[in-house]
C-alpha cells in the first residue's frame, strides 16, 4: 500500500515556475515507477511526466519537454516535478501516481495508487 501526497501547487503568471513534490508513504517506494498527470475542467486526465523505480529512465508529454523536470528521491520517498516557463495551458490539477513494473507509463492505466491533487494555475 502506498499513499501518495502532492504539494507546492498555487498561482503562478505566465513565464513562471512552479515546484511539486509528492511525499509516498511505505518502505517499498523505491520499488515504484512514478508518473504525473493533469486534469484541465472538462477535460480527459493526461501524461505529464514519468520516472522509473531507478531513476535512470524519463518520460515527458510532447508539450512539457524541455520545461519541465521530473526526479526522485528515493531515500526521502519524494518525486518532484520542476515545471519552468509556464503557460497559460499549464492550468489543471495535477496528479501523483505510483505503479510496480508499468509497462506504458506514459497512460494512467498501470498506475495504481493515486494522489489527492494540487491545483496549478498559471495566469496569462
Amino acid at each position: 500500500q502506498v499513499q501518495l501526497v502532492e504539494s507546492g501547487g498555487g498561482l503562478v503568471q505566465a513565464g513562471g515556475s512552479l515546484r511539486l513534490s509528492c511525499a509516498a508513504s511505505g518502505r517499498t517506494f523505491g520499488s515504484y515507477d512514478m508518473g504525473w498527470f493533469r486534469q484541465a475542467p472538462g477535460k480527459e486526465r493526461e501524461f505529464v511526466a514519468a520516472i522509473r523505480w531507478s531513476g535512470r529512465r524519463t518520460y515527458y508529454a510532447d508539450s512539457v519537454k524541455g520545461r519541465f523536470t521530473i526526479s526522485r528521491d528515493n531515500a526521502k520517498n519524494r518525486v518532484n516535478l520542476e515545471m519552468n516557463s509556464l503557460k497559460p495551458e499549464d492550468t489543471a490539477v495535477y496528479y501523483c501516481a505510483a505503479g510496480l513494473n508499468t509497462v506504458a507509463p506514459t497512460t494512467p492505466h498501470p498506475y495504481d495508487y493515486w494522489g489527492q491533487g494540487t491545483q496549478v494555475t498559471v495566469s496569462s
